[in-house]
């Protein structure tokens, strides 16, 4: 069995009284690209920089193509790119000086080819000084910095804040270039489009725990069912008592929308006893059963 690229055990990280992540467990496998889903502050950004150990964790560990995170973070950032949610750089460097000085840190042959490519694919004009770029440009930036090393694990952190959609839409498809030729990636976000776009599996943070890790065709297919009844007359949900119905989305006059678990049959045969003009029932997009779980 192959060593997973990561892997989190039991790992729980307090800022004083105040919780960061608690007895988080997580694998990745290699080749995967991989969604961290869940709002501000229920623990990615936390869960990301212990794995670059950039914190310490107050209990638990983690390993990185099989190496302890802690111990052996010097060898392990060889093989890892990190793009964070705030892009930074020194403000006072031009484009190319910096991440010319950002490849010293590697053994990478042909980089100036790379370098070349990755800047023209993003548009940057590497002879601008980082303070001179908007947000959307030190973002692209950062992005290339990230990738000129090859590395065989990306970790990103809400990459595409202060990107248009066509620099997004490169980027993705970048993404997925890169992952066929063999990266991991670890991605990182709350813009949940992105996610189900890109990725084939994805956990869910709340409150520094993981409450699910899933295939999100599985997510989506197997547990849970969205259904919409517009009924003849005005309806009240909470008179409206079916097992298996998991949350109301909405309720309004003569509309109820609700994720459902049950058995489809039962729940048309209820509905036999009302007068319905019209019934849906499709699978939830990921932000609805994100939306779910967090109610």
């Amino acid at each position: 069995m192959s060593v997973p690229v990561i892997q989190i055990t039991d790992m729980s990280k307090y800022y004083g009284r105040a919780r960061g992540i608690e007895h988080v467990d997580l694998e990745i496998g290699e080749g995967e690209i991989f969604g961290f889903i869940g709002p501000n502050g229920a623990g990615k950004s936390t869960t990301i920089r212990l794995l670059l150990n950039l914190i310490f964790p107050t209990s638990g560990c983690a390993r990185i193509f099989g190496m302890d995170a802690i111990r052996e973070t010097k060898k392990i950032k060889q093989f890892v790119g990190y793009i964070p949610s705030d892009a930074t750089a020194y403000p006072s460097m031009e484009v190319a000086e910096f991440l010319k000085y950002c490849l010293r840190f590697y053994h990478v042959p042909h980089h100036e080819k790379r370098l070349t490519r990755l800047s023209e694919l993003f548009e940057l004009d590497l002879n601008r000084r980082i303070a001179e770029l908007s947000m959307g440009n030190r973002k692209k930036v950062s992005i290339v910095q990230s990738l000129l090393h090859n590395p065989k694990l990306l970790i990103v952190d809400e990459p595409t804040t202060g990107l248009d959609p066509l620099m997004q839409a490169k980027f993705y498809e970048l993404l997925r270039q890169e992952n066929q030729n063999g990266m991991t990636v670890f991605f990182s976000s709350h813009i949940l489009s992105e996610v189900q776009m890109l990725c084939r599996r994805v956990a869910i943070i709340k409150e520094g725990k993981i409450v699910r890790v899933e295939d999100i065709e599985t997510l989506r297919k197997k547990q849970l069912k969205k259904v919409q009844i517009e009924f003849a007359e005005p309806v009240n949900k909470e008179n409206f008592n079916i097992p298996g119905i998991e949350s109301t989305i909405s309720s309004l006059n003569h509309i109820l929308v609700f994720m459902y678990s049950g058995d489809i049959n039962e729940l048309v045969n209820m509905l036999t006893t009302k007068e319905i003009i019209n019934l849906m029932i499709e699978e939830p997009s990921l932000e609805e059963i994100f939306m779910h779980y967090y109610t």
